[in-house]
């Protein structure tokens, strides 16, 4: 994705000290962004209000969103689930690349 002009980064809701032992025990190269209070995911209209494991939680909804230089969406990437990820291709390809 690098020769495509994309850089990835993953935004939570969960600490940096989660998101630092997430990133180490799977393996994950690129930023994972810790958003405590969701502001920056209600900022881009994906936060998910809705129960989760019995309680509400403000969390993204899981998905891909590309975003351009002008801090928009401009497309949105998504599987019924959370366990499937989008392939490399499918994002750069979303990303009119």
């Amino acid at each position: 994705m690098k020769k495509a002009g994309i850089t990835p980064v993953a935004i939570s809701y969960d600490s940096e000290k989660v998101l630092a032992r997430f990133a180490k025990d799977k393996r994950i190269s690129f930023p994972l962004l810790s958003d405590p209070g969701s502001k920056t995911i209600s900022a881009f209209k994906v936060l998910h209000t809705g129960m989760r494991r019995g309680r509400m939680k403000g969390v993204p909804h899981p998905g891909t969103f590309i975003i351009g230089k002008d801090e928009k969406i401009i497309a949105k990437l998504s599987h019924n689930g959370y366990h499937k990820r989008h392939t490399s291709d499918e994002i750069i390809e979303s990303a009119g690349k």
